[in-house]
């Protein structure tokens, strides 16, 4: 089983109104690694993060998680090994924060004192000051809400923690905080993890595998200094020269 990846996407398509969005894409995550899915807005990131989660269904290809498809069968059992932090949180707003962290795990009749007890133990993890449970997501900054969804995603103890643009809306102070938070967090619970971003510092910092799209397609995949030293297409040179980093070396994660 060791050798198994966890997640592993084989030539995968997708498209809508003829247009295709995800192409020919062929991707394994192992176990423990982090991945950066990095690329320009409309590359089809998100679009291949949702394939990755079972909340669409390829066109052609297959998603497999510890090797069994993702069907409609198995898919209901398989998310509860996965987490998914979505853009902007996706909190409920009538729900308060602990009430949205604690919503898997009471759909699957945990009983109380084992949903408290795990909400504690997040809590710390992320740095979330336990009075803050009690509010509602419009109560709270968007770095709160940033942790109560990552608190969310974590309730179950996935093998697998899908992040989209997690840190995208916050500002730069914020940002940096959660971005180091973040880092921690990976490193401390040893999940294998898939970070969406269009940001490739960001992507440095977390990512030991960047994998970078254009228009649907991988067109490079590796660690950040083969895309700023050894890029394999002219679209990687001008994606990293655009961002203004071909200098910068951003301290690991740690891992």
């Amino acid at each position: 089983m060791a050798d198994v990846p966890v997640l592993e996407l084989r030539s995968i398509e997708q498209g809508y109104d003829a247009h295709a969005v995800v192409s020919g894409v062929s991707f394994a995550l192992a176990r423990g690694d982090i991945a950066c899915i990095l690329g320009p807005s409309g590359c089809g990131k998100t679009t291949l993060l949702r394939l990755m989660i079972g909340l669409l269904s390829p066109d052609g290809g297959e998603v497999l998680f510890r090797e069994a498809p993702l069907s409609a069968d198995n898919l209901p059992g398989l998310r509860t090994r996965m987490g998914y932090v979505v853009q902007d949180g996706g909190l409920f707003p009538h729900l308060t924060a602990a009430e949205n962290v604690c919503l898997m795990a009471r759909h699957l009749a945990w009983d109380g004192p084992r949903v408290q007890q795990r909400l504690g133990q997040l809590s710390e993890l992320v740095r979330l000051p336990g009075a803050l449970l009690a509010r509602y997501p419009a109560q709270l900054s968007g770095g709160e809400k940033q942790r109560v969804s990552l608190m969310r995603a974590l309730m179950l103890d996935p093998e697998l923690l899908l992040l989209d643009e997690p840190l995208g809306a916050l500002d730069p102070l914020v940002r940096a905080d959660l971005q180091d938070d973040l880092a921690r967090i990976f490193a401390a619970v040893g999940q294998s993890v898939v970070v969406v971003t269009h940001d490739l510092a960001e992507a440095a910092f977390f990512g030991q595998v960047i994998v970078l799209l254009q228009d649907g397609r991988i067109v490079q995949q590796g660690t950040i200094d083969d895309l700023l030293e050894r890029p394999l297409d002219p679209f990687v040179s001008r994606f990293v020269r655009a961002q203004r980093y071909l200098n910068v070396r951003p301290e690991p994660s740690g891992r």
